[in-house]
């Protein structure tokens, strides 16, 4: 049984489940590998040091696949933000038809990747981001709960009631993202009005995802607590996997004078990705969500779609055409 929605028709892809951009992660190998099973793979613009390095990113997953995939920009608020300009511009160029964008004022990238053809996805953190967003003239929204990895927004709505919500409020589709890694999440998701789920940490934990298989099985050896809420006080709060150096970070804040130049060392982004390719889990953090509760497995990407369809499948044709009989 194939599960269609407006959404998947609208992207050209065979499966509702979409790939979520992830820094370091969201490589042509990952992305290939999604988009080859059917869903929609998704390369992360900024993993990649230079727009050139970007362009040679899109034409070495373009070697991967020939199925549809996307392109994620993501704008950071950060005091020397890298030439968005040009990063978008090698999208454009590149002849991606298919972008994410997630972070603050995208108002200038969504009208040049509009004018150019291109499918936005915006992701947002509440409903009025949502709304905001639908008037930017964006093609769909990913509603991003309280439960994700990443920037869940500073409301703490989880996505039970964030879903509903933005599909009571928004004309557009809208997919879910945030605490979703198998079957039962995806029909709990359309049953609240989405046409498609996105997923990240349930990917990482794949053996197609270019980490260290250290940083594979950390996340099936957490559960649904094995994360930390940083950034708090600072309101820009970040859910991370649990570990020594996200741990420190929740300590240190936690004083009353603290500072974020009290933890930087503690949260560069290249500590991160020390720890994702060598498998040092003390080295930086993890960025991993609650999900990590419902993931149990390494499996291959094919494996883990084609298994939540079947039974999301069996869900809908069963237990519950069971109950409405």
């Amino acid at each position: 049984m194939a599960i269609t929605t407006p959404f998947t028709k609208l992207m050209g892809i065979e499966h509702p489940i979409v790939q979520g951009g992830m820094q370091w992660v969201g490589r042509a190998e990952m992305a290939a590998a999604v988009s080859n099973a059917g869903g929609l793979g998704v390369l992360t613009g900024l993993t990649q040091p230079t727009p050139e390095a970007l362009t040679k990113e899109i034409e070495r997953c373009r070697s991967m696949t020939d199925k549809p995939f996307g392109v994620n920009l993501t704008i950071l608020p950060t005091m020397t933000p890298p030439p968005y300009a040009e990063y978008r511009r090698a999208i454009i160029e590149s002849g991606i038809k298919i972008v994410e964008t997630a972070g603050s004022k995208p108002q200038e990238h969504v009208n040049e990747f509009k004018a150019n053809g291109i499918k936005v996805i915006h992701k947002c953190t509440s409903v009025r981001h949502a709304l905001s967003a639908e008037r930017m003239g964006v093609d769909v929204i990913s509603i991003d709960g309280f439960e994700c990895a990443g920037h869940p927004g500073e409301d703490d709505v989880p996505g039970l009631i964030l879903i509903p919500a933005t599909v009571d409020k928004v004309k557009i589709p809208i997919i879910a993202s945030g605490g979703f890694a198998d079957a039962r999440g995806l029909v709990a998701a359309l049953a609240l009005g989405a046409q498609g789920i996105n997923m990240g940490t349930r990917f990482c934990a794949t053996k197609e995802a270019p980490i260290h298989e250290r940083a594979k099985q950390l996340i099936v050896e957490n559960d649904e607590r094995g994360t930390n809420l940083i950034f708090r006080k600072l309101h820009n709060t970040a859910r991370v996997g649990k570990n020594s150096v996200s741990d420190e970070v929740v300590k240190i804040l936690a004083q009353s004078e603290a500072k974020f130049e009290d933890v930087a060392h503690l949260v560069k982004g290249a500590q991160g990705r020390k720890l994702l390719e060598t498998g040092d889990l003390d080295a930086g953090l993890i960025w991993a969500g609650q999900s990590q509760g419902l993931i149990h497995d390494i499996p291959s990407v094919a494996e883990l779609l084609t298994r939540m369809i079947e039974e999301a499948s069996a869900i809908i044709r069963g237990r519950l055409a069971g109950f409405a009989a």
